[in-house]
């Protein structure tokens, strides 16, 4: 697809066909989700794919039961590293490597840095790696549309729970779930008109921030 139908036309799709989806599409997906951007380029994200129907089973029981998970080809677990040196070493090596940065000492002040940003409290850890990692998550949505696989980003799940479940190890934030699979025919959630997009002008602001409430002509179109 060209870039503005990927952007217009993906949909948020709760039901899906039984028809599975094949491990070079979902490579291809996130061959492209690898390229999002993230803070310092230190990419924090892992991404847990359930698709054994025992396992969406589980999943789903952790979803609040909601039959979008169970009924998915795939339902893929988004976390974030809460440790922003995780990758740290590798990330700025490559930056010097390539020539984005000077010397090695300017290395060693960006791992001081990152090094510091890990001895954040752990509520400001979370945060930032929500952050950049629902950047990915939304990577994630547009790869699938681009393959013809529809999505929909779930933020209803018991993430302690989850982490039990599946055993994720201590540092990973649950940041949400995004079910993907083929849409069936004629399916609501993309034969309907699309719902409500604020207008532009009611959500972008030049210089100076002055919201409105409500606008008098929303936009539907978009």
């Amino acid at each position: 697809m060209e870039f503005d139908e990927v952007i217009e036309t993906r949909r948020s799709v709760h039901q899906y066909t039984d028809e599975d989806i094949d491990d070079e599409t979902l490579e291809a997906i996130f061959e492209q989700v690898r390229y999002a951007p993230s803070s310092f380029d230190l990419q924090p994200w892992e991404f847990l794919v359930v698709r054994d129907d025992d396992n969406l089973t589980r999943l789903q029981e952790v979803a609040n039961g909601q039959e979008t998970v169970g009924e998915s080809a795939a339902t893929v677990v988004v976390l974030g590293n809460t440790d922003p040196s995780a990758h740290a070493d590798r990330v700025f090596d490559d930056w010097l490597n390539k020539g984005y940065i000077p010397s090695e000492d300017v290395r060693d002040n960006l791992l001081g840095v990152v090094e510091n940003m890990s001895s954040m409290p752990d509520e400001e850890r979370r945060l930032w790696t929500t952050r950049s990692t629902s950047l990915a998550a939304m990577a994630l949505m547009h790869a699938a549309w681009n393959e013809g696989v529809a999505s929909c980003p779930m933020e209803g799940f018991d993430a302690d729970a989850l982490v039990d479940e599946f055993d994720i190890e201590e540092g990973y934030e649950p940041v949400m779930l995004v079910t993907l699979g083929y849409a069936p025919e004629e399916a609501p959630d993309q034969e309907k008109p699309r719902k409500l997009r604020r207008p532009v002008d009611e959500i972008v602001h030049y210089e100076t921030f002055d919201p409105e409430a409500e606008s008098p002509t929303p936009s539907v179109d978009d």
